[in-house]
């Protein structure tokens, strides 16, 4: 065709199509403005200019709309049809949009055409050929291509309309087929699109690929489904006949023999036996199969008639406790007792005492700070009886079926833990530990605790019934052992099924002694050390008690211990061992870094309006500070550190009690009307609650109105009233240690809790000064210096 220099036409804005040079493509036409240019061109000499717009979802298109570049077309031909109008559009060269001339009733641009740069040279020659061979190989693969279109491609094009016919071909959006249009170099565009079409095989060789796949596996699928049903006829058949498949056969064989070994209850029996029949009527392709198969092997597999041989012996436990536990007199005593009438409730069978469970003692539930001792002394247990220990970790617990297990309605239901635990450890009469029962929670999915009763009571649990199995279980062999850190969350109606015994804190020498035995030996060997190499002096091991460690138990005590061995076992690993064999109190110190806590926590001298209290936590006794100023004010008593309502009820009996009682104090008459108290207890980020703490405010406050300075070592504890009556408290053992770790020498009790020392340890008894007392008189004639 003739070059187009400068020319005036008709443009048509396309939505998401891109015309090319030399290209022909039916096109429907709907936009008033793009009928009335395409009927005004067919009118005329047939010439429309294409432009892709920007966004093809841009109704009305203006200036802004348009690409700068676009395709001068001719109609080849036209149909007009309810509305719209059907065009035969052939592409002729490629233009430059100058300018547009009009808007309405339609546009038109002046155009000019935008010449093609092409360089003949080998390597285009190649590019050509590869392209040519990629288009029929990719027609091959299964790509739409006009026949026509092809077969002119194949017979030899230039090079020009070889690049625009491919570039219509590929599946591009419309931004880059408009990007490859805009390229002037017929060079770069074959090199473009040569590396589409190379992707686009790619994808259809992929394509092909997973549907070769795709036709195999539904082949296969076929053949099995034929083969089956098949399958299904012949056993049929032979079922008719009474013969049965030799593989099915051997299993419902297998199944069969494990459910008589079990030697289960006779009602459990029968239930085997029923669901081994509908196992052997079910189709292998119903989906049931394998529920009841896993639901027969949970039954064939749980110790129904499995018990260890134990025989109970007092001398063994007792050994066997204190080889593994220093200290701990109380419980153990109290577990040997237990013992004790386990072994006189037995049958004596061949001279041996065989322990029967089902009417022993009430179960047992260990309660104490973290670190005492609560869950090894269960491991012992079971071995000083020669029983399996299994432990089910409770904490966090909130639904019913981890106790109970799920209804075999569900999909992926799973006995409860209590049932998977006798599974596990393969007999009927372990020793069965229930960790951390005080942190079961509750929500929508039912009480986990209420799940417990059934479990923890003696006279139901023998025949304890799990959801999934749907038969009873005995579990009355079992002995059941809980531990908690507080008694105070453990549901009542769970409590009144266990026995408590409590754990309470060790004693520093207790400590010593534990470290000295147990920890120091364990952590030498744990971290590649030789026994006989290193040890501690006890110096060396006070040093880290007192100055590393704050506790009741001695978890941080052993992880101590061991950052020591560790320290130790790199300065041999790099030959830099120690010169000396014991390790002192300054070694500690440098291996450790600086002390945590001082050596002691108490005031460095008397001071007015300070005392010393007690109080117990989780972690054992901690001793605290009750701090009172006084200022100007209109009689307002302010509580701060966090204190809960119990304790601030106490303070307000405190002052009630010194405003009562003025006289006896030596106090004015209205002496709180002009002065606001403001009572403090240190660490205000710990929260703080219960009315032990009535003596150490009374104290406190007394000392402040009368300017008299407290003993800095005098502790107290005790629950007061508006009479200044001192009542009885708890934790007496946990805060009577937490007194001395801080250096007290003198501790005021209440006087009915004079009988809570028979628990102290002698050393204790020996160390500190006790002082009882019925009323707050007798106290501050004690804490307060006259």
């Amino acid at each position: 065709m003739e070059k187009v220099k400068d020319l005036n036409v008709p443009l048509v804005a396309l939505r998401d199509v891109v015309i090319f040079p030399q290209t022909e493509i039916p096109l429907t036409f709907g936009r008033v403005k793009s009928n009335a240019a395409i009927s005004a061109a067919f009118r005329g000499n047939k010439l429309v200019c294409f432009v892709c717009q920007r966004n093809f979802k841009t109704e009305i298109p203006n200036e802004e709309d348009f690409f700068s570049s676009g395709t001068l077309a001719t109609i080849e031909h036209l149909i007009e049809s309810n509305g719209n109008i059907h065009a035969l559009i052939r592409g002729l060269t490629r233009v430059e949009i100058k300018k547009i001339l009009q808007t309405e009733p339609y546009f038109v641009a002046s155009v000019k055409e935008d010449k093609e740069i092409v360089e003949e040279n080998d390597e285009t020659k190649a590019l050509a050929k590869h392209i040519t061979e990629q288009i029929q190989k990719i027609f091959n693969l299964g790509k739409q291509i006009d026949v026509m279109i092809l077969m002119k491609i194949l017979s030899g094009v230039s090079y020009e309309e070889l690049s625009n016919q491919t570039a219509a071909l590929l599946d591009l959006k419309p931004g880059d087929k408009q990007k490859l249009l805009e390229i002037s170099s017929i060079n770069e565009r074959l090199e473009r699109v040569a590396e589409r079409l190379s992707y686009e095989i790619k994808i259809l060789e992929l394509e092909k690929s997973i549907a070769n796949k795709t036709q195999a596996r539904f082949d296969k699928g076929m053949k099995e489904a034929i083969l089956r049903e098949r399958k299904r006829t012949i056993d049929k058949e032979l079922g008719e006949l009474g013969i049965e498949d030799e593989e099915d056969e051997k299993e419902i064989k297998e199944l069969r023999d494990k459910i008589e070994m079990a030697k289960m209850p006779e009602a459990v029996h029968k239930k085997a036996l029923e669901e081994l029949s509908r196992l052997k009527k079910m189709s292998p392709n119903n989906p049931e199969v394998g529920y009841v198969r896993t639901y027969l092997d949970w039954l064939v597999a749980l110790p129904w008639a499995v018990e260890s041989s134990v025989e109970v012996s007092l001398d063994k436990a007792k050994k066997v406790l204190d080889e593994d536990h220093y200290g701990l007199e109380k419980i153990k005593e109290r577990i040997l007792e237990y013992l004790a009438v386990m072994k006189l409730k037995g049958q004596n069978e061949k001279g041996k005492q065989k322990v029967e469970m089902g009417s022993g003692p009430t179960i047992l539930c260990f309660i104490g700070p973290p670190g005492v001792g609560k869950t090894s002394i269960g491991k012992s247990i079971a071995r000083a009886l020669g029983r399996k220990f299994i432990r089910a970790s409770l904490g966090g617990v909130r639904d019913e079926a981890e106790i109970r297990g799920h209804r075999r309605t569900y999909v992926g239901a799973l006995p409860g833990r209590i049932i998977q635990g006798m599974k596990n450890v393969g007999t009927n009469n372990p020793v069965f530990m229930l960790d951390e029962i005080d942190k079961i929670g509750t929500d929508f999915r039912g009480d986990p605790s209420s799940a417990l009763l059934e479990v923890l009571d003696p006279e139901q649990n023998k025949d304890f019934s799990d959801h999934y199995l749907e038969v009873p279980f005995d579990l009355s062999k079992v002995f059941f052992i809980a531990t908690g850190n507080l008694l105070d969350t453990v549901p009542p109606a769970l409590r009144d099924r266990m026995e408590v015994i409590r754990f309470p804190g060790y004693t520093e020498e207790e400590k010593f002694n534990i470290a000295k035995s147990y920890l120091w030996p364990k952590q030498i060997e744990a971290n590649g050390l030789n026994k006989t190499d290193y040890h501690l002096s006890r110096e060396a091991l006070l040093e880290i008690i007192r100055r590393y460690t704050r506790e009741a138990g001695v978890r941080n005590l052993e992880r101590s211990i061991a950052s020591v061995c560790r320290k130790i076992a790199r300065k041999i690993a790099e030959n830099k061992g120690l010169a000396e064999k014991e390790i002192t109190a300054s070694q500690v110190r440098r291996f450790l870094g600086p002390p945590r806590f001082g050596l002691t926590v108490l005031e460095k001298k008397d001071e007015v309006g300070v005392s010393t209290g007690m109080a117990w936590t989780e972690a054992g006794g901690e001793v605290l500070f009750v701090e009172v100023a006084l200022m100007p004010g209109r009689g307002q008593l302010i509580l701060t550190g966090q204190l809960g309502d119990v304790m601030k009820e106490s303070a307000q009996a405190a002052l009630t009690f010194a405003r009562s009682h003025y006289k006896e104090l030596g106090l004015k008459e209205n002496f709180s009307r002009n002065l606001d108290i403001h009572i403090h207890v240190p660490e205000g980020a710990v929260p703080k609650d219960g009315p032990s703490a009535g003596v150490a405010m009374s104290t406190a406050l007394v000392s402040a109105l009368t300017q008299k300075p407290t003993r800095r070592d005098v502790a107290m504890t005790g629950e007061i009233t508006l009479r200044g009556k001192v009542l009885e408290i708890g934790g007496v053992k946990e805060k009577v240690l937490a007194a001395r770790r801080a250096g007290v020498k003198s501790i005021i009790l209440p006087k009915e809790n004079k009988k809570d020392l028979q628990d102290l340890p002698l050393e204790v008894k020996k160390e500190l000064e006790f002082i009882f007392v019925d009323d707050l008189s007798e106290a501050f004639k004690v804490a307060i210096r006259q």
